[in-house]
């Protein structure tokens, strides 16, 4: 059975956003049972961990022969076994890559970046004068994600994988009102959400960090 890596526990400010929560998602529309590896800042430090992820962080998983990391790569290969997620003909599978790598590489690093310096820095004198370029910049790739989508329930014809990956990353700012304040990503958001992989993905993620509270 796969195996994923996830954490034991995290700030709350981060529960529900961990990018474990990508993974179990795909795996539930996927229908691929799992067993969960929860681990701590101990493991992540660890030889045996870092010889699964390089940079010990999570989501890692293992598969019989198949150790992966990184989260597009593997909601990728998930996708690749299941016709809910990856559309079988090679043009529609060639569009869902493009749109879940332009969810990793076009719309979230603005999107983090905003979220860290809330997160992280909001204390720091320099935090406010960076902030509003931070906005502006994220702002620029939501903008152009709302005209894409337009009347669109989906980023292409049907939800795929990319959809899973593009609302993980909407998801990163739940703390401002970027993405509830424009109606277009609001109601996608809310679409994908509400798909019954995602209740059950996002209650699996969530149980360890109650578990574990400190």
């Amino acid at each position: 059975m796969l195996t994923l890596s996830a954490f034991r526990w995290v700030p709350p400010f981060a529960q529900g956003l961990v990018r474990d929560l990508r993974v179990r998602w795909a795996l539930e529309e996927a229908g691929i049972p799992y067993r969960e590896s929860l681990i701590g800042p101990e493991d992540q430090a660890s030889a045996a961990y870092r010889a699964l992820q390089p940079f010990g962080q999570v989501p890692a998983i293992e598969s019989g022969d198949l150790k992966l990391f990184e989260s597009g790569a593997i909601v990728i290969h998930i996708a690749e076994q299941s016709d809910v997620l990856m559309p079988s003909d090679a043009v529609g599978r060639a569009r869902t890559i493009a749109w879940i790598l332009a969810a990793l590489n076009s719309v979230e690093p603005s999107i983090q970046h905003l979220a860290a310096l809330d997160a992280f820095h909001a204390r720091e004198s320099w935090a406010p004068l960076r902030r509003p370029t931070a906005v502006e910049a994220a702002q620029k790739r939501l903008a152009a994600l709302e005209t894409w989508l337009g009347d669109r329930d989906y980023l292409e014809e049907r939800f795929t994988a990319a959809d899973l990956m593009m609302t993980t990353v909407l998801r990163i700012l739940r703390h401002t009102d970027l993405v509830s304040g424009r109606p277009v990503l609001k109601d996608y958001q809310e679409r994908c959400e509400a798909r019954p992989a995602f209740e059950k993905a996002l209650a699996d993620h969530l149980k360890p960090f109650g578990a574990n509270a400190r």
